[in-house]
């Protein structure tokens, strides 16, 4: 198995090579290229779009023809479909957004029906692990919807919810996060592959979601040699927001391994809680501008530069990653406070650096 695996994972890397080189010229033919502006876009020169439409192609064309793997356990072939649904209502409005330019007020559609399109198809999470013991259920609100082929299917309001606003998080994390060559990318290789390591294990042994998240590694890997500084194309909108939607989802569909997800990407997540604490504090909404203040930028602007920057970021997703394999739930509880205090430390540090500069 491990070796179908293995030829698999190599298929994808090339498979996404071939569409990156594929998308960039498609793209640069229709125009749809980022110019930088010398504020928040700092890359040399007009760099193509549309990237992650080759991961997307990359990951769901393997995924289909693996399809007796991936479906060998739990899940059924309407929770694909829902997560397909999903991922190109994404595809969509990323490429909308990427030609356009849409307001705001617009882009926010396509991320909601992607999340409401994966809990139509049947994906959400029944419990999670209580770290003081036991779990905490979302199932508890359930209602009969409709009754198909003498099958009842069910309306769980909680868990429909939970999944709906965690993959908001994740999709709004990475898209704020998309802002240096290869950062997103190469955390969602990472993440993936820390599921796949976890999926194999003994004690949580599910070969389907290993799979699964292996092609995604692979999807990643083949873009990401083109996305690596200097980038020749980058993953635009709808990229930016698959790649924290797809995370999400594994997350969720290979039983409920938020845990893991949010110690992979623990530090772009706080910073976004921070962003919007920040932004709110000054009086603006916090969803409507971008800036130079995220965390990847002020280290980038501090003389690390582009490769240095992403490196750490790919360092502590790792590492707090695989401590995930090692750990039960409450040690996984203190690492998350781990990196809470991390972040916390470096926003003092950088306020401090930023009243010095003012005085």
């Amino acid at each position: 198995m491990l070796i179908d695996y293995l030829i698999i994972f190599i298929f994808t890397i090339f498979l996404s090579l071939f569409f990156t080189f594929s998308v960039k010229k498609i793209a640069i033919a229709s125009g749809i290229i980022d110019k930088p502006d010398m504020e928040r876009k700092r890359h040399k020169q007009a760099t193509p779009l549309l990237g992650g439409l080759s991961i997307f192609l990359s990951f769901f064309i393997v995924l289909y023809f693996s399809r007796d793997y991936v479906l060998a356990g739990d899940l059924e072939p309407s929770h694909w479909l829902g997560v397909f649904i999903g991922a190109g209502f994404l595809m969509i409005g990323g490429l909308l957004d990427d030609k356009y330019n849409l307001n705001p007020s617009w882009q926010i559609i396509f991320p909601i029906l992607a999340a409401l399109a994966v809990a139509a198809g049947g994906v959400g999470i029944e419990k999670i692990t209580n770290p003081f013991g036991g779990f905490f259920y979302f199932d508890i609100f359930k209602f009969p919807l409709i009754s198909w082929t003498g099958k009842i299917y069910y309306l769980a309001a909680a868990s429909n919810a939970f999944t709906v606003l965690w993959l908001a998080g994740m999709m709004y994390t990475t898209k704020l996060l998309d802002g240096l060559d290869g950062l997103v990318a190469g955390i969602i290789t990472i993440g993936a592959f820390i599921i796949f390591l976890f999926t194999m294990t003994t004690k949580y042994y599910q070969p389907d979601m290993g799979l699964a998240s292996l092609i995604l590694a692979g999807a990643c890997l083949g873009f990401l040699i083109f996305n690596w500084h200097p980038a020749k194309i980058f993953l635009g909108e709808g990229g930016s927001l698959f790649l924290g939607f797809i995370l999400g989802v594994l997350a969720i569909i290979s039983g409920g391994k938020i845990a893991i997800a949010l110690l992979i990407i623990g530090i772009p997540i706080m910073d976004v809680i921070w962003t919007i604490i920040r932004r709110l504090l000054a009086g603006k909404n916090p969803f409507s501008f971008s800036d130079r203040q995220h965390l990847h930028f002020r280290l980038h602007d501090s003389g690390l530069g582009t490769k240095k920057t992403v490196l750490i970021y790919y360092c502590l997703s790792f590492f707090f990653g695989l401590s995930a394999l090692f750990l039960q739930s409450q040690g996984k509880l203190l690492a998350l406070g781990v990196l809470v205090l991390i972040m916390l430390a470096v926003v003092i540090c950088f306020r401090y650096l930023d009243k010095n500069k003012q005085a």
